[in-house]
């Protein structure tokens, strides 16, 4: 499959080739930042509320952000394989988010309680002046404590 890939890049053309490798890297990471930087601060630690709409609007919109969220994943999959442009983690991590599926805020809370994680999207939102991500203290010692192993 990878070889596949490699021949249909290399019948692009160069200009093309280089625009792909180029451009949707750079525009897929511009859209990560985005949503990082949107991400409200407390949406870890806050408890969440449905908003007053109507019925017909809010299922409407769950079922639209579900879909863009079980698209993204497995794009995010697709570019994670060498030779494809794109940062496919950004893409899985984002589609995560809008999708609902049981034990996705446990997931969700796990990823950014990983230290490497968090600092990270720390930094780039103080960067950009928004303040910092809150998690739950939990995810943080969950994150910090290190693995055990058995004992053969």
């Amino acid at each position: 499959m990878l070889h596949r890939l490699a021949r249909s890049y290399v019948g692009l053309g160069w200009p093309a080739g280089l625009a792909l490798a180029i451009g949707v890297p750079t525009l897929t990471f511009l859209f990560g930042v985005a949503i990082a930087l949107w991400l409200p601060a407390d949406y870890f630690v806050r408890e969440r509320r449905v908003p007053a709409r109507h019925p017909a609007i809010h299922f409407l919109l769950l079922i639209l952000r579900n879909l863009v969220g079980w698209v993204m994943i497995p794009l995010g999959i697709f570019m994670a394989l060498p030779l494809v442009p794109g940062p496919g983690l950004v893409f899985i991590l984002i589609g995560v988010s809008l999708a609902d599926f049981p034990g996705k805020r446990r997931l969700e809370e796990r990823l950014l309680g990983y230290a490497p994680v968090l600092q990270a999207v720390n930094r780039m939102r103080q960067r950009f002046g928004r303040p910092a991500v809150q998690v739950h203290p939990h995810a943080r010692a969950r994150s910090a404590e290190p693995k055990k192993h058995a004992d053969p």
